[in-house]
């Protein structure tokens, strides 16, 4: 039997080991129908995204055709790339969004 405070005893063994969550990209794509202010209204209001940033990366979006909207785990970004595809519908965009590993 081993005292305590041995080395042993402060030993990880690997079932121990946390595993953290795989990350997925949530991506916007470019169209040329959705207006810019309506993608920076998107990712202040469902990314959380302050005013500057999100200029930035709608400017991303227009130019190279995709952009990062954010990072969260698959639960979280499947739900906000529906919530961006509802609003995006109800407002009449056609604004498209999907998710990729990080």
């Amino acid at each position: 039997m081993l005292s305590a405070g041995t080395k042993q005893d402060s030993q990880v063994k690997d079932e121990d080991v946390v595993k953290h969550p795989k990350l997925y990209r949530v991506l916007l794509h470019n169209d040329h129908y959705t207006t810019m202010d309506f993608v920076v209204y998107i990712l202040q209001d469902i990314f959380n995204k302050p005013h500057d940033e999100a200029v930035t990366i709608m400017l991303k979006v227009h130019r190279e055709g995709v952009g990062v909207a954010g990072v969260y785990v698959r639960t979280v970004a499947e739900a906000k790339v529906e919530t961006v595809h509802k609003i995006a519908k109800e407002n009449g965009f056609p604004l498209r969004c999907s998710i990729s590993p990080e």
